[in-house]
C-alpha cells in the first residue's frame, strides 16, 4: 500500500512540474482541433478527482473547490491540483485498507491505475496543446515527466 500511495504522490508532483514550467499566458492554448485549453485541461484532472471523492470519500471534499473554466488560473490550478492530490492519496489509503472502493470495480488497485492513466493522457494532450500553439514544453521538462525516480 506505502509504495501505491507514494508513486500516486509522485504522478501528482509530475502534473504540478509541468504546470509550474508552462506560463501563465499559455494556459489558453489549444490544440489545432480545438478542445480545452491548457487550463481546462488541468482543471479537468482536478474535477475529475473530485468527482470520484464525492462518490467514495465525500467527507474528504471539504478541503478541496471545483475549478470553474471562468475562474481558471495558475495560482488556482496549483493550490487545488496539491490539494486534491492530498485528498485522492488519503481516499486511495482508505480504500486499500478496506480494500474496496465505493462506486468503482472491480478494485482500489484497479482505481489507482485508472485515474493514473486518465491523468497520463491530458498530460500527453496539454504537451500536444503547447506544440501545436507554437509554444512547445521544453525538452528538459518533456524528459523531466519521466524522471518518477526524482520527483
Amino acid at each position: 500500500m506505502k509504495q501505491i500511495i507514494e508513486t500516486w504522490n509522485i504522478n501528482n508532483k509530475i502534473n504540478l512540474y509541468l504546470l509550474t514550467a508552462i506560463d501563465e499566458v499559455n494556459l489558453s492554448s489549444t490544440a489545432l482541433s480545438k478542445g480545452r485549453t491548457v487550463a481546462e485541461q488541468f482543471a479537468h484532472i482536478h474535477n475529475v478527482r473530485l468527482m470520484w471523492l464525492k462518490e467514495a470519500q465525500p467527507e474528504l471534499l471539504k478541503t478541496v473547490e471545483k475549478i470553474e473554466k471562468e475562474n481558471i488560473t495558475k495560482k488556482i490550478l496549483s493550490e487545488q491540483l496539491n490539494k486534491s492530490g492530498i485528498a485522492i492519496s488519503k481516499m486511495l489509503e482508505i480504500a486499500l485498507k478496506a480494500d474496496r472502493l465505493k462506486g468503482f470495480k472491480p478494485h482500489p488497485t484497479a482505481f489507482f491505475g485508472y485515474i493514473i492513466s486518465h491523468e497520463s493522457h491530458h498530460r500527453g494532450q496539454i504537451v500536444l496543446c503547447m506544440k501545436q500553439a507554437g509554444s512547445p514544453v521544453d525538452k528538459k521538462i518533456l524528459f523531466g515527466l519521466w524522471e518518477w525516480g526524482t520527483k
